[in-house]
């Protein structure tokens, strides 16, 4: 089993995925559902729709770990999801709401 203890999750570099996908109903549930089926946490969401409303972009916070590489593979194959992105974990949406939070 793929399990990660409290400490260790705390030491593992974090990512930020972006989505974006077509948005409709249960485009988010096919996307968090992947990673809750490989017990895979996410540590933060955001989801906001794309000019017209026809698309979305979503944020996903994850650990990055030997698994993520495979994640990103799967996520890119569902029919919904139109390209991924990743970046660091300090990128400027999740940035900007750790600081709203404090």
């Amino acid at each position: 089993m793929n399990s990660i203890t409290k400490s260790e999750q705390h030491a593992l570099a974090r990512t930020v995925l972006e989505l974006d996908v077509n948005n409709h109903a249960g485009v988010m549930s096919h996307v968090v559902g992947m990673f809750s089926r490989r017990a895979y946490n996410v540590e933060g969401i955001l989801c906001m729709p794309v000019g017209r409303g026809d698309t979305s972009r979503i944020w996903l916070m994850v650990n990055e770990d030997a698994r993520l590489e495979q994640m990103v593979k799967q996520i890119e194959k569902l029919e919904d999801v139109l390209a991924v992105r990743r970046h660091g974990a300090e990128h400027e949406v999740f940035e900007r709401l750790e600081e709203f939070f404090r």
